[in-house]
């Protein structure tokens, strides 16, 4: 069986995974202490799929809180390395979240279309509070003035994969977030 190695396809590691699980913490306690000063013990974590799934996992073991899941998918990229004018909503939510304090978790906010839409969404469900977060904040191609609550890591412009981000499907099992290789994001033709 021949070896692979999904490192070798990055031109760059941006982000380690030692620094995930650091800032993720941070975060954690960041967000706990937010909620805990208002007197909200129990949030609902909406993740957007399925790049936010790696993130969402780690961090809603770092929240003392109670916290509820549910899930949203939607296309933004579509196997390109630059997302669609408008995003398209594949899954909606299943949980009532009328009245509830709603934390919505992606995994980057680039031109900042998805999180505008899916905060448009959210709120005609009547939500007592909804806050955003992000692992990844992307300068440069901001078309919306939409700003997240909570932001992991600033990134420079540049196409990343890992920690649940992928292209094509791939990559998204890489233990920190790389940049690819720009001879892969062509798209290339998978063998």
């Amino acid at each position: 069986m021949t070896q692979i190695s999904l490192m070798d396809d990055l031109a760059e590691v941006l982000v380690s995974g030692e620094a995930l699980a650091q800032r993720i913490a941070e975060l954690g306690e960041t967000i706990t202490s937010y909620y805990m000063d208002q007197g909200i013990e129990e949030i609902v974590l909406v993740a957007v799929t399925n790049g936010s799934i790696v993130f969402v996992a780690d961090l809603m073991r770092q929240l003392k809180l109670h916290a509820k899941l549910d899930c949203i998918r939607v296309s933004s990229y579509r196997d390109d390395t630059t997302p669609v004018s408008e995003p398209e909503i594949i899954d909606n939510i299943r949980m009532n979240i009328a009245g509830e304090h709603v934390l919505l978790i992606d995994d980057i906010l680039d031109t900042g279309s998805t999180l505008q839409k899916l905060v448009s969404v959210l709120k005609r469900m009547k939500p007592a509070t909804l806050r955003t977060c992000v692992l990844l904040d992307k300068e440069g191609r901001r078309t919306k003035t939409y700003q997240a609550s909570y932001s992991g890591f600033t990134i420079p412009e540049a196409f990343v994969v890992g920690y649940g981000l992928d292209f094509a499907e791939r990559y998204r099992n890489l233990p920190c977030i790389g940049v690819l290789r720009p001879e892969l994001q062509n798209p290339p033709e998978w063998c």
